[in-house]
């Protein structure tokens, strides 16, 4: 099983979804930009944790930004390893925000890792994805978001 996922968030069916994308890597990147896009969502990308805390108004010169970013987000996809900060790190900033804690928040990792899997469920992660994602993965994970 390549799914692991708890309650899902809701968007109207005709709102194109907002997904901001990260991942160190450009070809990771690329890929699961261009399946969201397949998959009819507007989508932003970031190479790191701290580009995307930094777009989301969550930077560490941000704290009192009017920077609404986080607002205008469906959902974030993050890869779990990553330079400087983690996925799992992200998401705990992510939940720990007043403003973006409703927002689900996807793990990518290549690596099936249970407790990995485990401990980003219990963070308040929407779902646990393995890489390489493929386009009915997107698919299901767009489905779910819009509760199909």
């Amino acid at each position: 099983m390549d799914f692991y996922s708890s309650s899902s968030s809701t968007i109207s069916a005709h709102e194109e979804p907002h997904v901001l994308a990260v991942d160190d890597n450009l070809i990771d990147r690329k890929l699961v930009e261009k399946l969201l896009k397949k998959s009819s969502c507007k989508v932003t990308t970031a190479e790191n944790g701290l580009r995307a805390l930094e777009y989301l108004g969550l930077g560490a010169n941000q704290e009192h930004s009017t920077n609404n970013n986080g607002s205008k987000v469906n959902m974030i996809i993050t890869d779990y390893c990553m330079p400087g900060m983690t996925g799992y790190e992200l998401l705990k900033k992510i939940k720990e925000s007043s403003i973006l804690k409703d927002v689900p928040v996807v793990i990518m990792s290549s690596e099936n890792i249970p407790t990995r899997i485990d401990q980003c469920m219990e963070e308040g992660a929407q779902m646990f994805m393995l890489k390489p994602l493929k386009h009915s993965d997107v698919k299901r994970l767009r489905c779910q978001l819009m509760q199909c």
